[in-house]
């Protein structure tokens, strides 16, 4: 029986996950800020089977909070396998543009965190010489636009630290996965137009849990985003800047 962490458990993402693992049986942990919806969640995947689910309520920017709850976490599954942090904030640039105390709010929700927490839970899982670490960045962190970059120097700087952090755990039996989906139909982008590109909150949790079980290194979701994002990387700084992306 798998023992599953899900940190920023709410989100439309994560629900899916957890879905996902209840049906292979799995019990569950999950992380959140808003109680409310935390048991939401939990009485939701209950009712479709779960054996164990745990609901902690966290304040996750602070990362004085994480030590407890991983504690937490592991004393109710007793030990723990995998970890997918899904939680995040969609900044607006214009507000961040207009205000630096805004811009560091959504680098240490989406980046400094992060990265805190993953501290932790390396050394952890270090320690038992196994372990699956997966975290949501974002297409957005491949290259730096004027539309997104406060979001994208986040997601950019957390997706080099999870590079780095996979090639240490490498030879130690840990397994880090960055996700990096693209556009996302969920409540958090309610207010975009949506296209071609955009996929459901279940697609993308398909592919997770299916790049956690090969222990895949990086994966894009869907698929066709890699090519998408390998010919914007291409484009010339000289030219790349003037175009209203």
């Amino acid at each position: 029986m798998k023992k599953i962490l899900i940190i920023g458990a709410t989100s439309a993402i994560a629900r899916e996950v957890a879905k996902i693992y209840v049906l292979q049986g799995a019990r569950l942990c999950l992380a959140g800020r808003d109680e409310k919806k935390l048991h939401i969640v939990a009485d939701d995947l209950t009712a479709r089977g779960a054996q164990a689910v745990q609901v902690l309520t966290v304040e996750l920017t602070d990362p004085a909070t994480h030590g407890d709850m991983i504690k937490q976490a592991e004393d109710f599954l007793q030990g723990l396998d995998c970890v997918l942090i899904a939680y995040g904030s969609l900044p607006d640039q214009h507000a961040c543009e207009a205000d630096a105390g805004q811009t560091l709010k959504e680098l240490n929700t989406n980046f400094i965190s992060v990265v805190a927490l993953l501290t932790r839970l390396a050394n952890d899982m270090e320690q038992r010489g196994h372990g699956v670490l997966a975290v949501i960045s974002s297409v957005a962190g491949d290259r730096g636009r004027q539309s997104n970059y406060i979001y994208g120097a986040a997601k950019g700087g957390l997706s080099i630290f999870l590079q780095g952090l996979r090639n240490r755990l490498a030879s130690k039996g840990v397994h880090v996965l960055t996700v990096k989906p693209g556009f996302v139909d969920t409540p958090m982008t309610v207010d975009f137009n949506k296209g071609l590109l955009w996929v459901s909150a279940e697609t993308v949790a398909q592919g997770i849990v299916k790049a956690m079980d090969k222990k895949r290194d990086v994966v894009y979701l869907p698929w066709f985003w890699r090519g998408i994002m390998l010919i914007i990387k291409s484009i010339p700084e000289r030219m790349f800047k003037k175009m209203k992306l």
